[in-house]
């Protein structure tokens, strides 16, 4: 009974839900490391660089295939000797794209935490109809035991699926804020040393 029960139809969109789900809390996991995202150290290692000598267009075509942070720090770099209006601007345009990136799939997962307990209780009322539906239900207690089990099954499936996929999502979230915090930090630094607003240490 509890195997056709898990596999009537309306369990399936749950079933797909909770693969998807599964499948972007993994791949989000894997892409949003934060050693791959801002990598540590990468700021200094640029500042010392340009105290060096090298190039600010050679250094930012370097750093524009290195990380996500690397792809917002050569947006600036590119337009290093622009005021700072200019590098500014350019900064927070590249940075709306890697923000963008960085919630891939967010929207999806935070989807699929809204609509799994909405399809429970479409399985759910599927099961009553079932059961209201069925001729000569009291006499028919394998019926009715049946439509029942799909209610159950559907509610308490899309709850399981829910909880977790709310959690990861708010967590993924406030994960991509935290990023994108520590890249408008290095952004910042990068303009004021560029325009001599600040010195750093060593410089």
């Amino acid at each position: 009974m509890a195997t056709a029960t898990l596999l009537s139809w309306p369990m399936w969109p749950l079933i797909v839900a909770s693969v998807v789900g599964l499948a972007i809390v993994i791949e989000r996991a894997v892409a949003l490391k934060r050693s791959k995202i801002n990598p540590p150290g990468l700021l200094p290692v640029v500042l010392e660089r340009l105290r060096q000598g090298q190039l600010p267009q050679q250094l930012a075509q370097e750093l524009a295939v290195h990380s996500p942070l690397g792809r917002v720090l050569a947006a600036g770099l590119r337009n290093y000797s622009a005021s700072r209006e200019v590098m500014k601007e350019a900064i927070e345009d590249e940075g709306r794209v890697v923000a963008h990136e960085l919630q891939r799939y967010l929207t999806t997962l935070g989807t699929i935490a809204v609509i799994a307990p909405l399809l429970g209780l479409f399985g759910t009322i599927v099961g009553m109809i079932e059961i209201f539906a069925a001729q000569g239900a009291v006499a028919n207690p394998q019926q009715l035991a049946h439509g029942i089990s799909v209610a159950l099954y559907t509610t308490g499936f899309g709850l399981i699926i829910a909880i977790p996929a709310t959690i990861f999502w708010r967590h993924y979230r406030a994960y991509v804020d935290d990023l994108i915090v520590e890249m408008e930090q290095a952004a910042v630094r990068l303009i004021e040393v560029a325009h001599g607003e600040r010195i750093e240490p060593g410089a």
